[in-house]
């Protein structure tokens, strides 16, 4: 029997109750995750939407899902009040402790791992929560090395660096670091389907450093670290210039790019479109996938927010638990 995938409500003011109610409700859903939040919030957001929701309530995770019910677990306190919207507190503890509950189950081995709502980080920091982010909490928790993976139907990408400042994110161009968002864009891409990935590593630099015109870092840690992962038997390429590397990408020359720093990598993805875009954790021992956008404060509440992007990381998470089945 396969395990089945935990599902995060994300911060209950902003849009991750309202898609993860209307993803739940789909008819051609492949199977019904466990739910990790507020059992009331999940409620509040089916009843504003018109939605016919039957909710059942477990203190663990159940070996076998009903199909007639939404299954969830109650993670941290209830919120099912809290104002639509607004950055708080008690929304960044609600959020955290979903993701936590997530991934000690994923450890356990109750579920094969978590499809994760938006999350916003300012209600993070005012919940006193010590991670920016779900991959920085990702990797606290499960000990491991790991790197951010975005996806869609034409582009790949995975980064060297994430949620750092610029200037720092600069200093994080080092051989160990690019080496190690090469070897998880290999082991991503083939999760994925691609027997044989290329992999494109962009530049830091302007042109890649212009024969060191424009800065040293893609001589002296990007190529490095290309050579080593070729060595290693990984089909690595570059540096290439990150004005190009991307379109050559979409024509189909490489399979996944290894992108620099946060903006370089997501910003050619994010141009794509949000609603098939995907967020992928590598390195983990379990699955984690979330939606390619934020909390969307200004709609939230409304009813208008689009699952689709949601509905895209469930089924990447269905395909990556069954190919490591």
């Amino acid at each position: 029997m396969k395990r089945p995938l935990g599902l995060t409500l994300g911060d209950p003011a902003g849009i991750g109750p309202e898609i993860c109610a209307k993803l739940l409700v789909q008819p051609d859903l492949p199977e019904r995750p466990i739910v990790l939040g507020d059992p009331e919030a999940l409620a509040l957001a089916a009843e504003g939407l018109g939605l016919e929701m039957q909710i059942e309530v477990v203190e663990q995770p159940a070996a076998e899902l009903r199909k007639d019910v939404v299954t969830v677990l109650r993670t941290g306190p209830a919120v099912s009040d809290i104002e639509n919207g607004k950055v708080s507190k008690a929304a960044g503890i609600a959020a955290f402790e979903a993701i936590r509950t997530g991934i000690e189950l994923s450890l356990r081995g109750d579920l094969a791992g978590i499809v994760t709502a938006p999350i916003n980080k300012e209600a993070l920091a005012a919940a006193e929560v010590p991670f920016p982010g779900h991959t920085e909490m990702l990797a606290h928790y499960a000990k491991a090395e790991v790197a951010m993976m975005l996806a869609n139907e034409h582009i790949r990408t995975v980064l060297t660096t994430i949620h750092v400042p610029l200037r720092q994110a600069v200093d994080l161009i080092t051989q160990e670091n690019v080496l190690r968002a090469i070897r998880l864009a290999h082991q991503g891409a083939l999760a994925l389907g691609y027997p044989t990935p290329r992999v494109a590593v962009a530049g830091l630099n302007p042109h890649a450093g212009e024969g060191r015109l424009f800065g040293d870092e893609d001589a002296d840690e990007i190529q490095p670290a290309i050579e080593i992962a070729k060595a290693e038997g990984i089909d690595a390429s570059g540096p290439w210039p990150g004005d190009t590397v991307f379109m050559s990408a979409r024509q189909g020359k490489f399979d996944v790019v290894v992108a620099q720093y946060h903006d370089q990598g997501l910003i050619p993805v994010k141009y794509m479109g949000l609603s098939d875009g995907v967020n992928i954790t590598l390195g983990l021992p379990f699955v984690r996938t979330s939606p390619d956008h934020g909390t969307a404060f200004d709609i939230a509440g409304q009813g208008i927010a689009d699952p689709s992007s949601l509905r895209t990381a469930f089924n990447y998470a269905i395909q990556l638990r069954d190919a490591a089945a």
